[in-house]
């Protein structure tokens, strides 16, 4: 079914529609995992996390002692402090709880969350691609990648949802 600005055949915009579906319910499990995150970074104290951190690298380091990610978390773990762990927190809660709802409505069809969706992914790369020019990271980078592929299938979806209910 072709519509105006929209030249994807069904199964086209089938395979399409999967994989916004997809990219959404990705998009939500990250929240959740950030929620989760967020609620240990309240509950446990730095020291405990350098704890685990060294118990959970130290047998990479074993066998390798310039393993980069075991060293970058080694680093990181050494850096936290209180304040640190509260920042870290409330920014994944608040991260984690946005992603979850928006998710959930975009998921439910609601027209209105569809650009809010695309706003807030949209802070989130320029956040993204800010950090990246200041530390380049594999992880981030891929991150950023994706949430743009996920801006761009949103935006899809939303001109089709919004075409069908006026059309």
């Amino acid at each position: 079914m072709a519509r105006r600005g929209h030249q994807l055949d069904g199964g086209a915009e089938r395979r399409v529609d999967e994989a916004f579906r997809l990219a959404i319910v990705l998009k939500a499990l990250d929240g959740v995992l950030e929620v989760v995150g967020g609620v240990l970074l309240l509950f446990v104290s730095p020291a405990s996390l350098r704890h685990v951190i060294r118990w959970a690298t130290a047998h990479e380091l074993a066998r390798d002692p310039k393993d980069f990610i075991a060293q970058h978390l080694l680093h990181s773990a050494n850096q936290l402090t209180r304040s640190r762990t509260l920042y870290g927190a409330v920014y994944l809660l608040g991260h984690g709880v946005a992603k979850i709802v928006l998710a959930v409505l975009v998921l439910r069809n609601r027209l209105w969350a569809y650009p809010a969706m695309i706003a807030l992914l949209a802070g989130f790369v320029m956040y993204q691609l800010y950090s990246l020019a200041q530390h380049a990271s594999v992880g981030l980078a891929a991150l950023t990648v994706f949430d743009i592929v996920v801006i761009g299938l949103t935006s899809h979806e939303y001109r089709v949802k919004r075409t069908t209910r006026t059309g």
